[in-house]
């Protein structure tokens, strides 16, 4: 039996995870906002599933329960960040108060729940972090700026922490889902529009997100899967792209950046000392 921490797991991929992990044998702590939110499911895993309450917006509680987890559980071999949201317009659309709601949850809760875990996985000599990151954490889209800065930002922090702590037997996964089917959509935080954007590919993308033209191919079970089959792994990626869409759009983001680089090369070495 493995046991597992995992934040943001009353709805989307967070509680089919939850629910996966229980149904094959595995104990689960599972991180919400709400005490009753997974009542129905403590009810078929009593024993199995502790239900830990916390906004990932109060660093001083999410330390507190992180503590009584590893005290309570005595060892936790994994941790998965999967708490967040997306909010949704451009860049001068949203508020300051969306801006700061947005970068404190995604990004400074999530390097806080790692902080916080680093600690109790060093003393028992290893462990696994898995961030639910999206391909939002190398590639952008127009009305997505600031996801993009979190995510962006969570997978920098993480590979220089994965250098860090390789040595004290911890490793870390990023998982990058494509668009999948878990309500991600509905739960958008939407910036109030400014017409000025209509004709735009700010407002192209927006007449998109409200019609539901996307293509959405990612299934949220098999994603699920093959997150907690990398965490199980041996010797687990470090990087895992979820979905045809996400593999694509990667692939495509970098040989651009790559290429853009190479073009560059006699202006960034004419940077250099003599």
């Amino acid at each position: 039996m493995m046991t597992w921490l995992i934040t943001g797991a009353s709805s989307g991929l967070g509680l089919l995870m939850t629910q996966t992990l229980l149904a094959r044998g595995d104990r689960v702590v599972a991180c919400v906002r709400r005490v009753d939110a997974l009542s129905t499911l403590q009810a078929h895993y009593p024993s199995r599933l502790h239900v830990s309450c916390f906004d990932m917006n109060d660093s001083a509680a999410l330390r507190r329960e992180v503590d009584a987890a590893f005290t309570t559980c005595g060892v936790i071999e994994r941790v998965v960040s999967n708490a967040g949201y997306g909010l949704f317009g451009a860049a001068e659309e949203v508020s300051d108060a969306q801006i700061d709601r947005q970068v404190a949850t995604n990004l400074t809760g999530s390097i806080q729940l790692v902080r916080a875990v680093l600690p109790w996985l060093r003393e028992q000599q290893g462990g696994r972090i898995v961030q639910v990151s999206s391909e939002g954490g190398q590639v952008a889209y127009p009305n997505f700026s600031l996801y993009h800065a979190s995510k962006w930002g969570i997978e920098g922090f993480l590979e220089s922490v994965a250098q860090e702590v390789k040595p004290f037997g911890i490793d870390i996964v990023i998982a990058e889902p494509g668009p999948t089917q878990t309500g991600f959509g509905a739960g958008l935080d939407h910036a109030t529009p400014l017409a000025v954007y209509d004709n735009t590919p700010a407002g192209e993308v927006r007449r998109g997100i409200a019609s539901g033209s996307f293509d959405i191919k990612g299934d949220a079970q098999r994603t699920v899967d093959a997150i907690i089959a990398a965490a199980d792994a041996p010797a687990p990626p470090f990087r895992v792209p979820l979905g045809s869409l996400a593999w694509e759009h990667l692939v495509a983001s970098l040989r651009t950046r790559l290429a853009e680089i190479e073009r560059q090369r006699d202006v960034a070495y004419s940077a250099d000392r003599d």
